[in-house]
């Protein structure tokens, strides 16, 4: 399997709106493995493993469902890490 992992962070107001909770469920719908978490500065932090493809799929529906919400996205190439064997939201 082609595997793959990008470390993305979502700023705007992206907090306090089920963000978190819709990228878990985008992202599980895509089966990737990583987590999601609130930022201190307010932003929201993503690390996504899996397929290229499905990542691009994923960041695409995120961005498309909080479309109103994210002002800026920052994705970079990150190596994966086989401890996140689901996705999940983390503090």
């Amino acid at each position: 399997m082609d595997q793959t992992a990008k470390h993305i962070i979502f700023s705007g107001q992206v907090q306090g709106i089920g963000f978190r909770f819709t990228t878990h469920r985008i992202a599980n719908r895509h089966q990737l493995t990583g987590f999601v978490r609130n930022s201190p500065d307010g932003g929201v932090e993503m690390l996504a493993q899996g397929k290229p493809e499905d990542i691009n799929r994923c960041i695409y529906e995120i961005k498309t469902s909080f479309a109103g919400y994210i002002q800026q996205t920052q994705i970079e190439d990150a190596p994966p890490n086989p401890k996140y064997t689901d996705f999940r939201i983390t503090l």
